[in-house]
């Protein structure tokens, strides 16, 4: 031991003193399983409402039976004007495509012709889809709601809430549009629930 080491008591200190290293830490610690930590970790079928549907839950009024079981209003509602909303858009892009391929000259160069096709597909898919969306919406409340009223749900119930919804849509037209509108929804809604029928 130098004179320094005396007077500075460096070698004591050195001698009491054990610095941690990471084995000191990482033992004391309980390093979690990394399956646990995925989001799904824990979940069984058989307690997930969406998984498993109870018969309990399920639309008890008579004639509401589907191809998609149902747990009530909201159901029919998300599923209709969903499936709806996404077979208008498709629809109205396809129509958008055969008006852009037409309207754009066959020598057109073909930036000019892509542009022509994607502003026709941009304006008749949405345009097509949000206004049925928006029928489908107020149809499936209003049928819902006739339904509960009635107590039962049938093709009646279909027509009316199909004429009312279309005559709705286009109640700021006039009265002529909107007695064609009105027809054409019921028309589809009556259609609607015959095929429904057949199938089930």
């Amino acid at each position: 031991m130098s004179i320094w080491d005396s007077f500075s008591g460096r070698k004591q200190a050195k001698d009491n003193f054990d610095a941690p290293d990471a084995t000191s830490f990482l033992s004391e610690v309980a390093i979690p399983d990394p399956s646990s930590l995925h989001p799904l970790a824990g979940l069984n079928e058989d307690t997930l409402d969406y998984i498993t549907l109870e018969d309990s839950a399920l639309d008890q009024l008579p004639g509401s039976e589907s191809v998609l079981p149902s747990r009530g209003w909201s159901d029919d509602l998300c599923y209709g004007t969903g499936t709806t909303y996404i077979a208008a858009l498709g629809l109205g892009g396809a129509w958008g495509l055969a008006e852009g391929l037409r309207k754009t000259p066959v020598t057109a160069p073909p930036k000019i012709r892509l542009n022509g096709v994607l502003n026709s597909v941009t304006r008749r898919g949405p345009f097509l889809g949000n206004s049925a969306g928006v029928v489908a919406m107020v149809y499936n409340g209003l049928n819902s709601f006739v339904g509960y009223v009635r107590g039962k749900h049938d093709a009646a119930n279909s027509i009316t809430a199909g004429a009312i919804s279309g005559m709705v849509f286009k109640s700021t037209r006039g009265l002529k549009p909107m007695m064609i509108s009105g027809g054409i929804v019921a028309g589809v809604a009556g259609t609607w629930s015959v095929v429904k029928k057949a199938v089930l």
